[in-house]
């Protein structure tokens, strides 16, 4: 049988097949270390992991996805991943029944894809040696979902990478992976770094290094402001770029790495002391504090702002 020209393998029904439990399997976590593979679930991961296969191998890399399974009924409903994997250097879509699906899935209600893909994360030297403006370090982040949102904010502001402490949740578990919604395939990500001696490597490469802490001195509505301020600073008729008439030794539009905690009990002593500040998001209503998501998304857009205008 054949599809658009390619060899198509017979539709997969038996939910009991070998394959079926190899594939099922790296929803945990010791099958994803042994085989260094993880599961991207649902339509949008997988286009995403398709688009950065595709473009890794035009550039003559090893790709990132192995395999990738799919129903006729979703394949119809998406018709460009269908077309994506129709493209030379690309593994072809194998059929599956809706229930071979659900055994293959991690979730209740799978979305008609799944793509068994190769670890995508870097070496830290490869993102520090790249002169990066915007970084969001994850020192003891436990929640997948929040490691989720923490990584699609980063990438929705425009963030050069994504660093995780050892400590810190799988990235490659698949409620992780889920919550990203295809980011994870557009920055990178650096795994199981020592927080020992990593602020004065950030630093070492040109950045500042910011500690999102709500018990912070330094408030994010005042590095704005100074932000601002400088922007619309002018010496005569012309803006000086090196204007810092605030004096503070933090600025927004620099090169930046922020420090997000745990859930529970935020970032530890040694992180807040080794930070240039300990900035905090101000709460204007009666909320005790902010998930570290959310924080890390207004810490994480403010920089993005400032540094986009200046």
């Amino acid at each position: 049988m054949t599809v658009n020209g390619r060899p198509q393998a017979p539709l997969m029904t038996n939910t009991h097949a070998d394959r079926v439990k190899e594939v099922a399997r790296l929803a945990g976590r010791p099958s994803r270390l042994r085989r260094r593979e993880f599961l991207a679930e649902g339509p949008q991961a997988v286009r995403e992991a398709l688009r950065l296969h595709l473009a890794r191998h035009a550039d003559g890399q090893d790709g990132v996805v192995v395999d990738v399974y799919a129903t006729a009924d979703a394949l119809e409903r998406h018709p460009d991943i269908a077309d994506l994997s129709h493209q030379d250097g690309v593994p072809a879509v194998r059929l599956v029944t809706a229930e071979v699906l659900a055994a293959m899935s991690s979730t209740v209600t799978p979305q008609g894809f799944i793509a068994v893909c190769r670890f995508v994360d870097v070496p830290l030297e490869a993102v520090l040696s790249a002169a990066p403006r915007l970084v969001a370090v994850l020192v003891e982040v436990r929640d997948p979902g929040n490691a989720g949102t923490i990584i699609r904010a980063a990438d929705s502001a425009g963030a050069d990478a994504v660093i995780l402490t050892g400590a810190s949740v799988d990235p490659y578990n698949p409620k992780t992976v889920r919550s990203t919604v295809g980011s994870l395939f557009h920055l990178p990500l650096v795994l199981g770094v020592d927080l020992d001696g990593l602020p004065e490597r950030l630093r070492d490469a040109g950045m500042t290094v910011l500690a999102a802490d709500g018990y912070g001195s330094t408030s994010l509505d005042d590095l704005q402001d100074a932000s601002a301020q400088r922007r619309f600073a002018v010496a005569g008729e012309a803006r000086t770029d090196d204007a810092r008439t605030d004096g503070s030794p933090v600025h927004l539009e620099d090169a930046g790495a922020w420090l997000f905690g745990n859930e529970a009990q935020g970032l530890p002593a040694e992180a807040t002391a080794a930070a240039d500040a300990r900035v905090a998001v101000p709460i204007y209503g009666s909320a005790e504090s902010l998930n570290v998501g959310t924080a890390a998304t207004v810490c994480l857009y403010a920089s993005a702002r400032a540094q986009r205008v200046r």
